[in-house]
């Protein structure tokens, strides 16, 4: 079988972990959980891949790594990062969980470039021994040069089996015109978005609104960058099908606490048995990476509940 060009830039590590190396950069990959409601409780449902760049082994803010790569090398640079997680998540992650990968519709620009993409990604689901159906594909908020492009590449990953997501909806070029002209699967709602709608009556109206519709139409809606217990009570209240964010667990490099799931039960976080508030997993690890969400304190909680069911 022929090889993927993205396993060209990959170290296979003694613990099991699969390393990028590109140029003075060691890439890892982080994973981090996507909770589902299930009749009241939270269950893991699947996982995010995220790059994790380091420089003589000392962290460095994703963004800072991009912003390195040339425009000509965005291309690699992505596939090798979806390379990174598929293997990873193959090797560490339960079987039964879907995995969210990215992909910026901005670098492809013709049809070669994305069969190559589709084919390079299928050699590499061969290796990792992950079935298509668990693959989810987020459309990133990044521009494309041409949407009849962007509209022949998702129907592409369809035919192969994918699932699609549009990411940070409400921020950039992610609006209700992309949701309409790709009809995803998955709607993940902008982090930023949704707090800043869930500080007042109206903004939570209109947020309840918006998760009513796409459900109506079939699609999932997922509220990213949860932080704080009383978001996420409101994220049920609003009736989202899926809710990430550091409330619940944090990104952790492979290989993860998380590992497989130990029984037949799905996995749910802990919580602290005096208040009922969800315990996020690896708490105190700071991710100096990631820009917290600014907000103001709500003045209203609203379907706050001070001990929730987990």
């Amino acid at each position: 079988m022929a090889r993927s060009v993205g396993l060209a830039h990959i170290m296979r590590q003694n613990d099991g972990t699969s390393v990028g190396v590109w140029g003075v950069f060691a890439l890892k990959s982080a994973f981090q959980p996507i909770f589902a409601f299930k009749n009241g409780k939270l269950e893991i449902a699947a996982f995010e891949g995220l790059l994790r760049p380091f420089r003589d082994d000392e962290p460095m803010p994703p963004g800072k790594f991009f912003n390195t790569v040339p425009a000509q090398d965005r291309l690699h640079v992505e596939t090798l990062s979806r390379t990174l997680h598929l293997l990873n998540g193959g090797a560490f992650l339960d079987k039964r969980a879907r995995l969210f990968v990215n992909f910026d519709p901005s670098v492809y620009v013709d049809r070669q470039l994305a069969a190559n993409a589709l084919r390079d990604m299928r050699l590499v689901l061969h290796e990792a021994d992950i079935e298509p159906e668990r693959i989810v594909c987020e459309i990133t908020e990044q521009k494309t040069s041409s949407d009849a492009g962007l509209h022949m590449f998702v129907q592409a990953l369809r035919e192969h089996g994918f699932a699609i997501a549009v990411d940070d909806y409400g921020a950039e070029e992610s609006g209700i015109k992309r949701i309409n002209e790709l009809q995803p699967e998955v709607v993940k709602f902008d982090s930023h978005f949704i707090t800043h709608l869930m500080q007042s009556g109206p903004g939570f109206a209109l947020l309840q609104a918006m998760v009513k519709e796409f459900e109506g139409r079939g699609i999932n809606t997922l509220f990213e960058g949860i932080e704080e217990t009383w978001q996420l009570d409101l994220a049920e209240k609003c009736g989202a099908s899926m809710v990430q964010g550091f409330v619940l667990a944090r990104p952790e490099v492979v290989p993860t606490s998380f590992g497989k799931f130990s029984d037949n039960s799905p996995l749910r976080p802990e919580r602290n048995e005096s208040t009922g508030e969800p315990i996020a997993r690896n708490k105190a690890v700071a991710e100096p990476e990631v820009e917290p969400v600014r907000r103001a304190a709500p003045r209203r909680a609203f379907g706050q509940r001070p001990n929730r069911s987990l």
